[in-house]
């Protein structure tokens, strides 16, 4: 008898962090593993959750806030919930952050307005918003991403084509990057981190950071497909291949962006 697959999927505070489309992330992961015949389980993470509820879940899904919903999240993972997903992330579950997200994850996040707020330290890395005046980061981005082994395992993924990732960011807070954290990519169109150092996100274990959302896995379907296959794997340890899916459409918006966006 074949061993029916079993995925499930922690979706962090959605009803305080999901302001811009970045459920579609948790859509998207879930479809194409139903696709697959892979059953799935969506499970909310919110305030009133017991901490332990993160160790059930196979892979996390984090998206982004206004800063007063992000400053009520960030105050609500402080001690046993913060040490819950750092034990998880350690141990390999794959995870999405786009938007705010990865700010929790961070050391801390200084907003415009108001006090610093205090994140997980899971990742080196620090926010700053530089103040209501400033211009936020806002349009298309498109980067190359070169954490090394996701490099290394998309790279095999697509069939050797580079991987490309196509989003939209939105931010007022500029991340960077402290000595022990990896990157996640390379700004080729669009402002990054911090638009200045050219860098896009971070890499930690099996966890994506970005700012790019809108949201971000139904335009790069090939990361919820690694996401699934790290998981199962991390999961039921044994080699996993996924059946191929019909990506044409996604493969054509993609195309059609990157030539509107002059990105060879």
């Amino acid at each position: 008898m074949t061993q029916v697959l079993e995925l499930k999927i922690g979706w962090l505070y959605p009803t305080l962090m999901s302001t811009y489309g970045d459920r579609g992330n948790v859509i998207a992961i879930q479809q194409r593993a139903q696709w697959r015949g892979i059953n799935v389980e969506v499970i909310p993470y919110d305030r009133d959750s017991d901490p332990d509820l993160i160790h059930q879940v196979d892979i996390m899904a984090g998206g982004g806030a206004q800063d007063r919903q992000q400053e009520i999240v960030m105050r609500d993972l402080a001690g046993a919930k913060a040490a819950a997903i750092k034990a998880k992330l350690d141990a390999g579950a794959p995870g999405v952050f786009t938007c705010g997200s990865p700010q929790l994850l961070g050391k801390f996040y200084e907003p415009g307005l108001g006090e610093k707020i205090e994140g997980m330290n899971i990742i080196d890395l620090e926010t700053k918003h530089p103040g209501i005046d400033t211009q936020r980061c806002i349009g298309n981005v498109v980067f190359e991403i070169t954490a090394k082994r996701l490099a290394a395992e998309l790279t095999e993924l697509l069939g050797g084509q580079k991987p490309l990732i196509v989003g939209f960011e939105n931010h007022g807070g500029r991340t960077f990057l402290g000595p022990n954290a990896e990157a996640l990519g390379k700004v080729i169109k669009g402002y990054g981190n911090n638009a200045t150092d050219g860098t896009e996100g971070a890499f930690y274990h099996n966890a994506i950071a970005t700012y790019s959302h809108g949201p971000l896995i139904p335009k790069n379907p090939f990361i919820a497909d690694w996401m699934i296959k790290t998981a199962l794997q991390n999961k039921y340890q044994t080699e996993i291949d996924l059946a191929p899916l019909d990506d044409s459409l996604a493969d054509r918006a993609r195309a059609a962006m990157l030539k509107r966006l002059e990105i060879n």
